[in-house]
């Protein structure tokens, strides 16, 4: 694809040429001539018939997990999120090493030892990451999902945005089947703060324990403005986090 430059931005479709606009900007790419059905059985096409179903597989995993976590996620993701994820898919997807070209997936690969290293501290929003706003060691129960931050003094070990007075945490213990696309949520208790020195033992337990063939456990972070005894969420997307601390 090609980027458009100058001052006037054209969309729509002219001759061959396919002009839109993306988050990377005005972009420019020419229209397929291919029919459809050839692709669909043209033995020339062979190969891309087996990209294809293989990168269907990847996205609809991608949507599995985000869909899974949806409740945290929906005020924490930025808008490349969704395409960040299926690229981790479809590393996780290559280590199926069993099936054959165009059968690849991720139900398999996801069962490989490397599989937890793609998606152990994936963030949600690259706008706001965990690991540049919280320096804290925290620990993680495998077994029960409860996350504890112990002796944290939020005005030392939190990167504070301008504005706020209290900061929340939250987390989720998420089952996912990647074979048979189910999934589970289990929310924790919020555990709400002032931004001073007081130092507080934070402690986040899962409502229960997904009993499906994979899980992720999640870390949130969000800010808030007290004014007149009623806490605001900074609306800004730069103000909450949400991070895979564990994968299984």
């Amino acid at each position: 694809m090609a980027r458009q430059s100058g001052l006037i931005k054209i969309k729509g479709t002219l001759d061959n040429v396919s002009f839109y606009k993306t988050t990377d900007g005005h972009l420019a790419r020419m229209k397929t001539s291919v029919d459809a059905k050839r692709i669909a059985s043209d033995p020339a096409f062979e190969r891309t018939r087996e990209n294809n179903a293989e990168f269907g597989n990847i996205a609809n995993a991608g949507k599995l997990l985000r869909d899974a976590v949806r409740p945290l996620a929906m005020n924490a993701s930025d808008g490349r999120v969704t395409a960040r994820m299926t690229a981790l898919m479809a590393k996780i997807k290559n280590l199926d090493g069993t099936s054959d070209r165009g059968s690849r997936n991720v139900g398999v690969g996801i069962t490989d030892p490397m599989s937890p290293t793609y998606l152990k501290g994936f963030e949600f929003n690259k706008i706001a990451k965990m690991s540049s706003i919280l320096f804290k060691p925290l620990s993680v129960d495998v077994v029960s999902g409860e996350i504890t931050i112990s002796n944290l003094k939020p005005i030392n070990d939190i990167v504070v945005p301008q504005g706020a007075t209290h900061v929340s945490f939250s987390g989720g213990f998420a089952g996912i089947d990647f074979a048979t696309n189910q999934r589970q949520l289990f929310d924790t208790n919020i555990v709400n703060l002032a931004i001073d020195g007081t130092v507080t033992t934070v402690d986040l337990s899962p409502l229960g324990v997904p009993s499906l063939s994979n899980s992720v456990i999640l870390l949130k972070l969000e800010f808030f403005q007290e004014i007149n005894g009623t806490q605001y969420s900074l609306k800004n997307g730069a103000y909450k986090a949400l991070q895979i601390l564990t994968f299984q």
